[in-house]
């Protein structure tokens, strides 16, 4: 069944509150993920030479906004969760505070968009919507990474936050319908079995 307006704000607020509760306990718990297979696939598919644009979408605290700073690449985190915008933006980054679901962003800006972990939390019904508005903030020919834990094309709420847990299949359709070209995809954490292995990361090219 469709979301109405009101679902929808449900669905953002919740779940962003559920992380501003949980900001710090959150960061303590993260900070020491190494994602960086992810951080150096999306920048070995950006063509052209660095320092490259990137938006790091749902950046949390800015882990790894910082990393991708530190590159000496020129990186802007979006967050929705305002303890987490604050977070990174005490590392020295910059970060726009905006909602998912109310994007504002430039027009062929960024080199590369890399929404680690984030883009589970957009309802399926927006996703569509969503997806164009990140191909339409990338340059010509430029990168989006995703990496969300997939399902069986279910959603709902777990744990205070909403999130839809696609399969490749589906993920596949939302992104090509967007306009995105399949560059490669990938299960992690790498060389475990598969049921072993809950994110689903994947790259894709704006295609014009």
């Amino acid at each position: 069944m469709p979301l109405n307006t009101q679902d929808l704000k449900t669905a953002a607020g919740l779940t962003l509150d559920h992380y501003n509760r949980r900001a710090a306990d959150f960061w303590e718990g993260t900070r020491g993920h190494d994602v960086s297979q992810n951080i150096a696939n999306l920048l070995r598919y950006i063509e052209g030479q660095p320092p490259f644009a990137i938006l790091d979408l749902g950046c949390g605290p800015g882990r790894d906004l910082k990393t991708f700073q530190d590159l000496g690449h020129v990186a802007v985190g979006l967050e929705g969760a305002t303890r987490f915008a604050a977070m990174a933006r005490d590392q020295g980054c910059e970060v726009w505070e905006q909602n998912f679901l109310s994007l504002d962003l430039p027009a062929n800006r960024f080199d590369g968009v890399f929404a680690n972990a984030s883009l589970f939390h957009v309802p399926s019904q927006e996703i569509p919507r969503i997806l164009r508005e990140l191909h339409a903030t990338l340059k010509p020919r430029a990168v989006l990474f995703s990496s969300n834990p997939h399902g069986h094309d279910e959603e709902g709420w777990n744990n205070c936050r909403y999130g839809a847990y696609h399969t490749l299949e589906a993920w596949r359709g939302f992104m090509l319908g967007a306009g995105f070209t399949e560059l490669t995809h990938y299960y992690r954490p790498a060389g475990l079995p598969r049921e072993q292995q809950p994110w689903l990361a994947s790259l894709w090219r704006r295609n014009s």
